[in-house]
Formats: C-alpha cells, structure tokens, sequence
C-alpha cells in the first residue's frame, strides 16, 4: 500500500468513527450494534436537494432482502415494495428524510448500490458484524469473580486452558465469476474472516495487475489486529508478510509448499517420525470416516523465514465408512506462536478454522448463486458480496448453522430479516 492510499484508508476508518460518534439519540454500545447507524456514515455523493431516498435507508432495505435470500435487483425491488410500512417510516425519519410515496425502485435501488463507496460499505459492514458480535459476548460473560487460588505451582505443565486467547482470523480470496469487465477480466475479493463466527470484518478487490499477495496488507491495514492469528494458505507464505505481522502485533500460521522451496525442503527433512503426535481428531460425514493428525516441534535453527517459534505437520486420512482409503495428505507449515501461546491441539483448531472461510464462500455460490450473477456495473458485484457477507454473518449471530434453512424462515415474514439486522425498531 503506498503513501496515498495509506492516507486515504486512514481518512475513510477516521470518518466512519466520527459518524458513529454522532449519532446523538444513541449510546456509544447502542450504536455500535445499530446497522442503520454504521450506514448513515457511509458517504453519498448525492446532492441532498435532489435526493429522495437516503442511501443509508436504501442499504437497510437491500440487507433485509438479502437476508431473505433474494438476489437479484429485480426481485429485491419487488421483495422490497412489500416492506413493512412503520418500518420504512422508521428508516427514513432516522435517515432525516420524508417518508416517500412508494418504495425506492429497481432503478434507484441498482443506481445506489453500484454507485456505493464499496470500501466504505465493506469496512462498515465488519465493523457491525464485530460490534455485535462482541456484545453479545460480553452480555453472555458470567459477571465478574475473584479468581480462585492456584491449583498447581507457576511452573507446572502448561495445559490447554492455561493458553492465551487470541483471536483467529482467516484470510482467502474469492472469484465472482460471473462479474466480468469489458476485457473478461473476473472480479475477485480477498476477506478477512473471523475465525469462530465466521464473520468477514473487510474485503478487497485484487486488481488484474497484481495478485493477492500484495493485498494483504491492505486488507488489514484498517483493522486492529493486535493478539490475532492470522490463518492463510501457502500462497500468503511470504517474509515481508511475516514481519508486516509482527510489527502489527499479530501472529501467523501459514502453510509451507513449492512457493517458498528451501524453507519446504528444511521442514521436509526434519525427523517427523521421532516426533510424537501431539494431537489427533477423527470426523464422519457424508459417506467419509477422516481422521487428522498434528505433530509439533519447535523451529529449528537457521529457518530462512523470519519469527518461526514453531513448525508442524498435519496428515489427514480419508477413508469410506468401508474402511478403504480415499486419499491421504500431508501439509507442512510454521508459526511464530511459541509453545506457551499454542499447543498442539490449539494449532490444529486454528488450521481447521482456516477452512471455514471456504465453506462461506460455498454458501455464496450455492445459496445466493453468485457466480452466477452477471452484476457487474462498478460497486455492483463489490457491493452485493459484501451484503451476502452480511447476511450471512447476521444469521450467524443469531444462532444460526443451517443458513439456507434459516434464509428460508426468514423470507416467509417480512418482519424476521429486518428483526435479524437489528433494525425491528
């Protein structure tokens, strides 16, 4: 990211917490879970006097007919025109604006979303899914206790619940397939996913000139990352990656494969078969019976990658319910977690967690169907991807795991998606 772009994230993150600041009838933790506020700090470029239905208002709109499933501008200026009236009310007399006559149309509903600032509207929908997210936490947290005297000496075994809690976040990139530019260049996202909610906190696009190495970092420059670990695939296995973590105060697990030769023939060479299994899970689904195993052992000297505490290899086991082998892999990686901030079993869940973000991006495709969608007018496939993550991240914090049965709930009462943003005032 270079200087300007620096400058321009930091004004865009500046101004989204000022607008929330201001949102004068509200507590700061009120507004901080309400959606219509985040929204209202998202710029239009509009002229007021020319404007008759507010963008924030539009988006709210637009996120309830996600949330019921509805994909395509049509069907969501149809689903919309069925909106609850008080609701509509509501929205538009929060926005500062008179109730209209009729609902926004296809048109101004296609004109405004493709015309959102969409850095603006994924940062803002993150920094919603994060604030929820966290208050629910803290509302669920048992009150507050003095801590019970220690059962063993400070110098005993570690054990799994003495770890630090850090916070897993997940980085993977995604194409819209369908969202092609004039020269049939495909439009793909790179996000960041909490690990446990599966919530994306931001999204960017990767430009046709570069690849999704360099867009890492601006992926997380707005974001407090601090005491995170961030999870990605081989690809993000880079030095300058690893020490752009580290000086952010966050941590790494990445995969190592072909990218980074020496280092994989370093690992490769260690004596994994002295090394005992540390940790060992066994799942049965869908016709399959795996079983996955972790060894872990501290890095060794004279790594040609920066911050490596530990390293490890995973093997995983495929067979049918018959017993016979399906397929079998093996995946060496490293981290800059030491032994007292991540056991064997903690690294083998943050792993695991790493393939959540793909499982969000097959919900995309399957239940919203986005590569199919041939949206792809400037914001417009930006804009949409980031109110599938919203909707989905939404459900999420419902309580939710079956999100297309929970979709399908939601669609048959006008009521229930607007009741699930928050926004059932």
């Amino acid at each position: 990211m270079n200087i300007d772009e620096q400058a321009a994230w930091a004004v865009l993150v500046s101004s989204l917490e000022q607008g929330l600041a201001q949102q004068g009838e509200l507590g700061a933790s009120d507004a901080a879970q309400d959606l219509l506020a985040h929204f209202l700090c998202i710029p239009d470029q509009r002229r007021p006097e020319w404007v008759i239905h507010p963008l924030a208002a539009v988006l709210a709109l637009a996120a309830g007919a996600v949330v019921a499933g509805i994909r395509s501008y049509t069907a969501i200026a149809g689903w919309v025109e069925d909106a609850p009236a008080e609701l509509l009310t509501w929205l538009y007399v929060r926005c500062e604006y008179t109730v209209p006559l009729a609902p926004p149309s296809k048109t101004t509903l296609w004109r405004l979303v493709c015309g959102v600032d969409a850095d603006a509207l994924d940062l803002t929908i993150g920094t919603w899914l994060r604030a929820r997210a966290a208050a629910q936490q803290a509302a669920a947290a048992p009150a507050p206790q003095d801590p019970p005297a220690p059962a063993c000496a400070p110098d005993a075994d570690m054990n799994h619940d003495t770890l630090e809690e850090l916070i897993p976040l997940a980085v993977d990139g995604k194409a819209v397939r369908g969202a092609k530019d004039k020269d049939g260049h495909q439009l793909r996202l790179l996000a960041a996913m909490l690990h446990d909610k599966r919530l994306v906190l931001n999204q960017i696009p990767v430009g046709v000139k570069t690849n999704e190495i360099p867009m890492l970092q601006p992926l997380l420059d707005p974001l407090d990352i601090t005491d995170h670990v961030i999870t990605a695939d081989s690809l993000h296995t880079q030095r300058e990656t690893a020490s752009y973590l580290h000086r952010r105060g966050a941590h790494f697990l990445f995969q190592v494969k072909g990218n980074q030769p020496k280092l994989f023939a370093a690992l490769d060479a260690l004596p994994w078969h002295e090394t005992p299994i540390g940790h060992t899970a066994t799942t049965r689904g869908h016709g399959r019976i795996t079983t996955r195993t972790l060894q872990l052992r501290p890095a060794p000297e004279g790594l040609t990658f920066p911050h490596i505490h530990q390293v490890f290899l995973i093997e995983r086991y495929v067979t049918d319910l018959q017993g016979k082998s399906l397929s079998n892999i093996a995946v060496l990686g490293v981290t800059d977690l030491t032994a007292h901030q991540a056991d064997a079993p903690k690294i083998a869940e943050f792993t695991l967690g790493q393939w959540g973000i793909e499982s969000l991006h097959w919900l995309r495709d399957v239940l919203y169907r986005e590569d199919d969608s041939k949206v792809r007018t400037r914001s417009g496939p930006r804009a949409m991807a980031a109110l599938r993550n919203l909707a989905i991240g939404a459900h999420q914090l419902t309580g939710r795991t079956d999100i297309t049965e929970a979709t399908r709930w939601a669609n048959r009462d006008r009521h229930r998606p607007f009741a699930i943003l928050g926004l059932d005032r």
